[in-house]
């Protein structure tokens, strides 16, 4: 594949068997052979949209010793601010050039991961931050469960087979600020190229160049969405589960050309993690005498922590 392919959601969520179907075929067939699909009909509307960008924009535009006072230490980054340079590829040692910050899930008290997973940080200098980042959560989140229910349905398994493990799961929903370039970057871009953790990722901001794919052949691609569409990939969690019949597909953030290092880039992705006591172990109808199991047995919460490790959030 040298483009990637646009589906909409619609399709999915129609009443018609034949628009289900095509839309199931689509995207299996997209994430068998590139790992992206543009996504159109998802629940964002525009008005929020807007306002997310609003508020992002507001808070990285707050002074430094401000933010970092929102930088809170021992857990990994999973919420709250991550300062400039922090985060590196897995293998690289250069940081990225970008400052995040991380929504995480709204746990209800009731639930047994209310007290293991950090609470979310609450920025006390913009009103309307934290609301609106709940609200473009729990939406990316909806779209997501439906992505999730055409996979499942692919994989020949029950419809809601991930419902109950993305309920309460670990997500995290993470505003990037690329700032203007300074000075040459020596090795660094403003995303290296990398594999996502979770299952699948949705990306709010892939609007304009940057965003590139490697296809199977090894070749770098544009991937650009259209204004109501939203890049949405499989990460590795997904192709574990999956024994790699669905392609974590290594992407990055290039640097822009020299004429426009004076800009900044914002991008959102929404990382739908499931909770941490998931076993990625290989899916049996994935396994077969022309794929043999490709990976050992693990957790999600036990993957994720590797990882983070790996990326240099965690110690």
């Amino acid at each position: 594949m040298n483009k990637i392919p646009s589906v909409n959601l619609t399709d999915f969520l129609s009443e018609d068997k034949n628009k289900k179907q095509k839309f199931i075929n689509e995207i299996g067939n997209a994430y068998e052979n590139i790992g992206f699909v543009a996504l159109k009909g998802h629940f964002l509307d525009d008005e929020l949209v807007t306002n997310l960008y609003a508020e992002i924009k507001k808070f990285f535009d707050l002074p430094t010793s401000v933010k970092e006072k929102y930088e809170i230490p021992g857990i990994g980054g999973q919420r709250g601010y991550v300062s400039f340079g922090k985060e590196s590829a897995k293998g690289k040692k250069e940081g990225d050039l970008k400052e995040f910050w991380h929504f995480g899930q709204y746990v209800e008290a009731s639930s047994k991961y209310a007290n293991i997973y950090p609470e979310n940080v609450t920025v006390q200098e913009l009103e309307n931050f934290n609301k609106v980042g709940e609200q473009t959560y729990k939406m990316l989140e909806k779209t997501a469960k439906y992505v999730l229910r055409s996979l499942a349905l692919h994989l020949n398994l029950e419809e809601t087979y991930f419902d109950k493990y993305i309920k309460n799961g670990n997500s995290i929903l993470r505003p990037i600020h690329y700032p203007p370039i300074q000075s040459e970057p020596k090795g660094a871009e403003r995303a290296a190229a990398h594999g996502d953790i979770n299952l699948i990722t949705l990306l709010m901001g892939a609007q304009g160049k940057g965003l590139q794919v490697q296809n199977h052949k090894g070749d770098w691609i544009d991937a650009v969405a259209q204004p109501d569409e939203l890049m949405i990939n499989v990460g590795d969690m997904l192709s574990r589960h999956s024994n790699n019949k669905l392609k974590s597909t290594i992407h990055r953030v290039t640097n822009p050309p020299k004429e426009l290092w004076g800009t900044s880039r914002y991008s959102i992705p929404f990382f739908m993690h499931p909770v941490s006591d998931m076993k990625l172990d290989v899916l049996e109808n994935c396994i077969d005498s022309e794929n043999p199991k490709q990976f050992e047995d693990i957790t999600a919460g036990e993957f994720l922590d590797e990882r983070l490790r790996e990326l240099g959030l965690k110690k």
